[in-house]
C-alpha cells in the first residue's frame, strides 16, 4: 500500500468542443504531482457543464459529452462524467467537486458497481489498498482570472476548493497566476495548496477558435 495521498483530477468547463489542450492539462498535472513525490494520481475526470450554464454558443450537452468521450477513448486513465449535465440545473464547482469526492469514497467502501466514469479510479484505488481518495481541481491559469469577477464565484467556494480539494493550475500565455493568487484575498490563505505548472510548449488553439 502506498503511503502517498491518492488523487483523482477533475476538470470542469464547457468543453465546447474539447481540444488537445484540455487533455494535456491532465498529463501535465499528473506528471507534476508525481515529480513532487507526494501524491499518487489514479485517474482523471472531465466534467462538462450543464446546459443551464447559458454560455453563448454552448452546444447541447449530449453533443459535448459525445465529443469528450471520443476524445478520451484511447486514454487508460481519463474518463468523462455526465454528473453535471444530468442535474436539474447548473452546479457550482464546489458542489461538483464535493459530489465526486463523496461518491468515489463511498464506492471504495462498498461492493456497489461504479458508474463508467468512476470504474478505473475505484479499481485502481482498491488495488493500492487505499481507504480514501482526494479530488483536486485541474485547470488553466485563465480560470483564476474568473475568480476575481464580482458575483461570479463565491469567496467561500474559492476558499473551500483551494483549502480542501487543492488546485493544479497550468500556465497559459498572457496570464500570471502568481499575481492572481497574491491579489485575491479568498485564495491567498491557501496559496500553498495551489500547484503551479509551467507549460513550456504553448498551444493557442482554443475551443473558441475551433468553433
Amino acid at each position: 500500500m502506498s503511503s502517498k495521498p491518492h488523487v483523482a483530477l477533475v476538470a470542469v468547463g464547457a468543453f465546447n468542443p474539447p481540444t488537445n489542450a484540455h487533455l494535456k492539462i491532465f498529463e501535465l498535472a499528473k506528471d507534476h504531482l508525481h515529480k513532487l513525490g507526494s501524491f499518487s494520481v489514479l485517474g482523471g475526470i472531465i466534467s462538462p457543464v450543464h446546459d443551464a450554464y447559458g454560455k453563448k454558443d454552448l452546444a447541447p450537452a449530449v453533443h459535448r459529452l459525445e465529443m469528450c468521450q471520443r476524445s478520451v477513448s484511447s486514454s487508460s486513465w481519463i474518463s468523462v462524467s455526465d454528473w453535471e449535465v444530468t442535474r436539474p440545473g447548473w452546479s457550482r464547482t464546489r458542489a461538483t467537486l464535493n459530489s465526486y469526492e463523496s461518491c468515489l469514497n463511498s464506492l471504495l467502501s462498498s461492493n456497489e458497481i461504479p458508474p463508467m466514469w468512476a470504474s478505473h479510479i475505484v479499481c485502481s484505488t482498491k488495488e493500492e489498498e487505499a481507504e480514501k481518495l482526494n479530488v483536486k481541481l485541474v485547470c488553466g491559469a485563465d480560470l483564476l482570472e474568473y475568480f476575481a469577477i464580482p458575483n461570479l464565484w463565491l469567496d467561500e467556494d474559492i476558499d473551500h476548493i483551494a483549502g480542501h480539494h487543492e488546485m493544479v493550475v497550468i500556465s497559459r500565455a498572457g496570464y500570471c497566476p502568481e499575481k492572481f493568487i497574491y491579489d485575491l484575498d479568498a485564495l491567498t490563505p491557501n496559496k500553498n495548496n495551489v500547484f503551479l505548472v509551467n507549460e513550456w510548449i504553448t498551444n493557442e488553439i482554443s475551443s473558441t477558435k475551433i468553433r
